[in-house]
């Protein structure tokens, strides 16, 4: 709350207000005259006076007891920066602490200017709940009446009430029976919810926004960018100012409505290319929902103690934006929902550029997240503009429109004839616009600016790329700034663009860690402390921060950020290899995520990449850890892998890095599966020369080659797998000899791994012979340790059944299958989101071994009950599940075809072999050969029908 808003407002009886806007004041209806008549204001303690007409009244003494005054007077001066943020209670918790400042007859002294006062206190959501009032109870004793009965608090009404930053109310009386204890409040969500107030808001404060946050939470909060703060062209772009009108995703958006009408928790993630227009549609379905009751809330990355949103009251949807580089908060805010009561719609909306391995991992992180995110819908989202025709035509020219209603409002950019150099741009067909990238919706809108500013420089645009040109115009700003700050010439521009780029790079979130990462500037590692401190004030203007927790913040959009960063390196590698020495684990991060994504961009690779891949291997002890949380969560993660296998094959990479690396490495990972084979292909290699001179690492050697021979088998690499394999079982072997009881769950594992890859190169009884020593084993186990070995005992059993089957032994082979699923289903009971997959799996292979003996209609009903449960998970975990489905919907396939039902049949062979299709194109070694399956059973269901 700021005391230069506080005004006295003087129409009938005096009272207090509050300046909303650059000349609209907030007070109350029982103080303002009625709408069109004049009141005067005048600020505590000074003498200045102004006119004022109300504008809008609600009430006096009413629910909606509040006014609204225009100053008209053209003496009027101190304007506020920003309009006001509105909030709101939204959980039933008491003690949300509020305060409120206005000219209380208590604090008047006779002939003395008009004082004020500033109570503070706490409310409580519940209390006049029914009445639509906030109840403010008063922190400091409350004072004696006045005399004659009269309140002491006389005056205040009008008063803002607010909790933290947020506007939450209008004081509005001293309630009878309260001893002047508390105060009353009209709750600024009854105000909102006029279409009277948010007209007179609309007409004379069109940039005080009419969205409720919540004050219980404003501290998680990630506020849209201030309206009025457009020092720069480029923050027409941010997607949150929604300049530029929402255009199509009809569908999408009916959607999202749908899932929004369900009750209790949902999720979603949404997941496309930078400026496909992702935050966009979320900020429009956050607009939606507001208006709707919902209480939303953009998610602030550095967020932390998430469990207090489980107690929300309202209708709550939170958006996560770049959720992939957010598992950790995502977790905790998945645990925060288990607690919620489900008496509300809870939603998240997960924001992404990929839906990728990162995807994969979050679900397994804790037991509510795998519980949770069962059935979430993952959505990629489509080029906006896919096609040069009318509709992009449109679009480009209401871009164009809409930038040139907003340039007047960025700063040194006002002098222009704005409409007629857009009636220039947007008279006739434009060209250009069958260009390759106009279908993403935040191309199209820059190259709308980027004409519009060179259309008002008379710069040419020539081949530039659009980030190009629109950095040319962001240059000019960072000089103008620069010489405001005196930095300029002292400092040449080459060495302030160095430390931009460095900040974009690193980030801080400290002052001290500000200084410190400029130190590492190269030109400014001997300038003295207060040219640091100049230079980060620099930035810090440029960009201001978005939390106070932060030293600065970065160009947008984005996109932006990333291209000017990743041009600068281009020019500049070295700088990248000065800072990398010192970062800390989140500013590694930070790094490699924006210089990958800036390595992609079409007018930066190959050079970008290569240069990316040299600085991971060059500073390999800082860097390539965070590389391989982030090849896991980027689109483009070449640069990093090949990084990874320099790192790797280094001869002085000493073998404890390795070893991090290798403990680094996600359970699953598409991206990082052959490194993943290389890496342990290498530590196999250390593990071997150790072990030829001392027999002590001969169970490392082991583990070692049982984990080389899964990732090898995950490539399709059987015959270099079973080798890997037979040699471990042969060690362990060996090792049971002397020590049984440590050694013998190893062998059992290797056995079980053995018999699969035996079984994949078609050695069906060598195959059978190795599972079944690996039950007879487990099965032993499991008699001393039933709760450690009965998940163990089940794999094998469903491996031992595999085998029989291959080798035509139904019955046995139906025996060991259904033993397996009743272990199965008993450890579903109590963990459902661990073994509900493994469920699945045996009921798949029931259904074989049930068709293979003529029982068609159990067949059916047990693979019926399979592809259900593999359709959810392969919902959430595509990467993971899309095969398995595949393979169900095969086996359905040949149920239904023997029993006759050719049209059902067709129908799932022709979706399994769709599946297919796309996981060989992708990985031809694994899949091609199911693909060939499908396929042949799809050819003898033509012919059938035929």
């Amino acid at each position: 709350m700021e005391r230069a808003r506080v005004v006295v407002v003087e129409g009938g009886r005096p009272g207090s207000g509050y300046v909303i806007a650059e000349r609209l004041v907030l007070t109350s209806a029982h103080v303002a005259p009625e709408p069109g008549r004049t009141v005067r204001l005048f600020r505590p303690g000074q003498e200045p006076t102004w006119d004022g007409t109300v504008v809008w009244r609600g009430t006096p003494g009413g629910r909606d007891d509040a006014a609204l005054v225009r100053v008209d007077d053209p003496a009027w001066v101190g304007a506020p920066r920003q309009p006001v943020r509105w909030g709101r209670t939204v959980t039933h918790r008491p003690g949300t602490p509020c305060e409120t400042w206005g000219a209380a007859e208590l604090v008047q002294r006779p002939g003395r200017a008009t004082d004020v006062a500033q109570p503070s206190g706490t409310l409580n959501p519940g209390e006049r709940f029914a009445g639509n009032r906030y109840v403010m109870s008063l922190a400091q004793h409350p004072p004696a009446p006045s005399g004659e009965g009269a309140s002491p608090w006389g005056g205040m009404s009008g008063a803002a009430l607010f909790c933290g930053d947020l506007l939450a109310g209008v004081i509005a009386a001293d309630p009878a029976g309260r001893a002047h204890a508390h105060l009353e409040a009209v709750p600024a969500y009854v105000l909102l919810h006029d279409p009277g107030f948010r007209a007179a808001l609309s007409d004379h404060a069109p940039d005080v926004g009419t969205a409720l946050e919540p004050v219980e939470w404003q501290h998680l909060i990630e506020p849209a960018a201030p309206a009025r703060v457009l020092n720069s062209p480029a923050a027409l772009l941010q997607a949150r100012r929604q300049i530029v009108p929402f255009r199509g995703r009809t569908t999408l958006l009916a959607d999202f409505a749908s899932w929004a009408g369900e009750d209790g928790f949902g999720a979603r993630l949404l997941h496309g290319p930078g400026g496909q227009g992702k935050t966009r549609l979320a900020q429009h379905l956050a607009d939606a929902l507001t208006a709707r009751g919902w209480t939303t809330l953009w998610l602030r990355a550095d967020a932390h103690a998430l469990a207090e949103l489980s107690a929300a009251a309202v209708p709550l949807l939170v958006i996560v934006d770049y959720a992939e580089t957010r598992t950790p908060q995502l977790t905790a805010l998945l645990e925060a929902a288990v607690q919620h009561s489900g008496d509300r719609a809870f939603k998240l909306l997960l924001l992404a550029r990929t839906d990728g391995d990162w995807w994969n991992d979050l679900h397994a992180t804790t037991a509510a997240a795998e519980d949770l995110l069962d059935g979430t819908g993952t959505i990629l989202l489509p080029a906006l503009e896919p096609s040069p025709d009318d509709s992009r035509t449109e679009a480009y020219r209401q871009a164009v429109r809409s930038y040139a209603a907003h340039l007047p409002q960025v700063r040194d950019w006002q002098p222009h004839d704005w409409p007629a150099l857009a009636a220039r741009l947007t008279t006739g067909t434009p060209e250009g616009l069958d260009r390759p990238g106009l279908d993403s919706a935040l191309t199209l809108h820059m190259t709308a600016l980027a004409d519009l500013l060179d259309a008002a420089s008379g710069a040419g645009a020539g081949s530039a790329t659009v980030e190009d040109r629109l950095l040319v115009h962001e240059r000019r700003y960072w000089k103008a700034t620069a010489a405001a700050h005196d930095l300029n010439p002292g400092l040449t521009f080459a060495t302030l663009t160095d430390a931009l780029a460095a900040a974009h790079l690193l980030g801080a979130d400290t002052d001290d860690q500000a200084d410190a990462l400029l130190r590492h500037v190269p030109a400014l590692a001997d300038q003295p402390t207060d040219r640091i401190h100049a230079v980060r004030r620099w930035i810090a203007a440029l960009y201001p921060a978005p939390t106070p927790r932060l030293a600065w913040g970065m160009l947008q959009p984005d996109r932006l950020a990333e291209y000017f960063t990743g041009r600068h390196l281009h020019q500049s590698p070295q700088l990248a290899h000065r800072l990398a020495p010192t970062v800390t684990e989140p500013q590694a991060t930070r790094l490699l995520t924006l210089y990958t994504r800036a390595a992609a961009h079409p007018a930066l690779r190959p050079q970008l990449a290569a240069h990316l891949t040299t600085l991971c291997t060059d500073q390999a002890s800082t860097l390539a850890g965070p590389a391989i949380d982030v090849a896991t969560q980027t689109e483009h993660p070449e640069p990093l892998i090949d990084a990874l296998h320099h790192i790797t094959d280094n001869p002085t990479t000493p073998l404890t890095h390795l070893h991090h690396l290798v403990n680094r490495l996600p359970d699953t990972s598409y991206n990082l599966a052959p490194y993943a084979a290389h890496l342990t292909q290498r530590l196999t290699e250390h593990h071997r020369a150790r072990a030829d001179h001392d027999a002590t690492h001969l169970p490392d050697l082991a583990a070692s080659l049982n984990n080389l021979s899964n990732c090898l088998g995950d490539l399709g690499r059987r015959e270099e797998a079973l080798g890997a394999i037979g040699e471990a079982v042969e060690i362990r072997r060996d090792l049971v000899r002397d020590r049984p009881d440590v050694f013998r769950p190893d062998l059992a594992m290797s056995l079980n791994n053995l018999s699969i890859r035996l079984g994949d190169l078609g050695r069906r009884e060598e195959a059978l012979g190795a599972i079944g020593e690996a039950v007879e084993i487990r099965r032993d186990l499991v008699r001393d340790r039933p709760d450690v070995f009965r998940p163990d005992l089940a794999s094998s059993l469903n491996n031992l059944s595999i085998h029989l089957a291959a080798l035509g032994r139904w019955e046995e082979a139906l025996e060991a299958i259904g033993e397996a699923l009743e272990v199965y289903r008993e450890l579903a009971r109590d963990r459902p989101d661990a073994f509900r997959p493994d469920v699945a799996m045996c009921l798949n292979n029931l259904s074989n071994r049930l068709a293979a003996l003529g029982r068609w209609e159990e067949a059916l009903r047990a693979i019926g009950e399979a592809l259900e449960v593999y359709r959810e998970l392969a919902r959430d975990r595509p990467d993971a599940f899309r095969p398995t489905l595949a393979g169900s919907l095969h086996n359905l396939a040949i149920s239904l075809g023997d029993l006759g039902r050719q049209e059902e049949a067709l129908e799932a062979i022709g979706e399994s072999v769709e599946i297919r299709h796309e996981l060989a194109r992708a990985w031809p070694e694994v899949h091609q050969p199911d693909l060939e399956k499908s396929l042949r059973v799809l050819a003898w269901l033509e012919e059938s029908a035929d």
